[in-house]
């Protein structure tokens, strides 16, 4: 990857292509690119030859004098790592590193030449693409991302760390989430296809953590049947702390599917929700209109920054982190305009420590490259310190449930996994499966560890009484 000036690299918007080189028919793209072959434990098995149109830097890995250096120098940077990780590395030779035992996660080495030669170029970008391309294998791939989440402040010798803004790619100018850019990020994820997200998500097609009742059990064993119930849980919670009853006059920054605009019109509010996919805004009016909420609801395809009018309530879930860092101030300064006295905000936003969001606020990651393009994820002293600085909102209550947000992305990658064939037959192919699932277990993998969390935080303008 070249860092940013004239050459910048992206990932195209996998779909789109995929359907012009099909002749704009999806099962024609299937028959020709979608693998109809699976490891043995349900993933899609990456195929022999990878199309270098779909996928440019995956095709093929780097190759070059250059590369070659430095794939050595990382393989033996990750060989270094990885022989005191809680995990097994197995290579092709019959080397075995790491210090996991039976039953642990395992990482099997396909192409380890190819490996080291995507990660020496890449970094944590060439984690991905490698397993996309099919050069490592895992069993329990959220296993084996979860450990290198636990210890990635120590993965990279400290002197390195220093260097790492000299040898890491920067974000491409057009992914910066300026307002001529942001309608761009978002449609290259959530425009792929409602069919895709159905395919995963639950009835309430909603896209982000659930909250499960006590009563349901363990979060580890919570069975798919209760998803949607738990999904329908944190929307009421939501709307419960913003105070959303008959005759509120609602903002929704983020419309997803149109559940929560659903829900806080059956409580008689009148809602203005704003979304930058029109794959979304499509679906959410015609539930929202198969429900008998016409009336009630308003889906407009608009950014946040041109609303305009007055909300007795703000409710935003999962929408700070496709923002982007340098708009925060801006996110919550519309929000404080258009808010009414007395007026109540309830936000959920997937976080992370403090300390690993200012090392990495300008990283460019695999997840920017391949999934959300523009996004950044705060930390509650981040948005405590912006509000604070830029607003008159203050947060009042927060709740962490980040283990809530590893079961949920447990349910939707076993769905993913039961329905591949259905995937493929959208016009998905094997690579992009893989990819997917990549995403999928490395969220949670995030969960798992504590490395990242998820919070509901609810602000208003009530003085601080002394």
């Amino acid at each position: 990857m070249t860092l940013i000036d004239d050459n910048e690299t992206t990932a195209a918007p996998v779909l789109a292509i995929a359907r012009d080189n099909a002749g704009g028919k999806v099962s024609d793209l299937a028959a020709t690119h979608f693998a109809a072959a699976w490891t043995a434990t349900g993933v899609p098995a990456s195929p022999a030859t990878i199309d270098p149109e779909l996928w440019p830097e995956v095709a093929q890995p780097p190759s070059g004098a250059k590369a070659a250096v430095a794939g050595k120098a990382a393989g033996l940077l990750f060989k270094g790592a990885v022989k005191r990780l809680p995990l097994r590395v197995e290579y092709p030779d019959g080397t075995v590193l790491g210090t996991g035992g039976a039953g642990g996660p395992v990482m099997v080495m396909v192409r380890a030449e190819a490996f080291e030669a995507r990660i020496g170029d890449n970094g944590l970008i060439g984690l991905g693409e490698s397993f996309m391309a099919g050069d490592w294998e895992a069993s329990d791939l959220a296993g084996v991302l979860e450990v290198f989440a636990a210890s990635v402040d120590t993965l990279i010798p400290a002197p390195l760390q220093k260097l790492r803004a000299l040898y890491l790619p920067r974000t491409p100018r057009q992914e910066r989430n300026a307002e001529q850019n942001t309608r761009s990020n978002i449609s290259r994820h959530y425009d792929l296809s409602n069919e895709l997200f159905s395919t995963f998500l639950d009835s309430t097609m909603s896209y982000s953590s659930a909250l499960f009742p006590l009563e349901t059990g363990p979060l580890s064993a919570v069975a798919w049947e209760v998803l949607a119930e738990a999904q329908q849980a944190k929307i009421e919670r939501l709307l419960d702390k913003a105070g959303v009853g008959a005759g509120t006059r609602l903002l929704e920054i983020g419309t997803g599917w149109g559940e929560l605009a659903l829900r806080a019109a059956a409580r008689g509010a009148i809602v203005y929700s704003v979304t930058l996919s029109s794959e979304q805004q499509a679906l959410a009016q015609e539930r929202i209109a198969a429900a008998g909420y016409a009336d009630q609801v308003t889906v407009a395809l608009q950014d946040y920054r041109a609303v305009e009018g007055e909300y007795d309530a703000v409710v935003s879930v999962e929408m700070i982190e496709a923002v982007g860092y340098e708009y925060w101030p801006i996110y919550f300064q519309t929000i404080d305009r258009v808010l009414a006295p007395g007026g109540k905000v309830a936000i959920q936003a997937i976080t992370m420590p403090h300390g690993r969001m200012l090392a990495t606020r300008n990283a460019y990651t695999w997840v920017h490259k391949y999934i959300f393009p523009g996004g950044f994820l705060p930390s509650v002293r981040a948005i405590e310190g912006v509000t604070q600085q830029h607003t008159t909102l203050r947060v009042r209550e927060r709740m962490g449930m980040g283990d809530h947000y590893a079961a949920t992305l447990r349910l939707w990658e076993e769905r993913f996994l039961e329905r591949s064939r259905e995937v493929g037959e959208q016009g998905f192919d094997a690579v992009f499966q893989r990819m997917w699932l990549f995403y999928l277990c490395y969220s949670r993998a995030g969960f798992q560890s504590g490395y990242l969390d998820v919070q509901q935080i609810v602000l208003d303008r009530r003085e601080v009484q002394l």
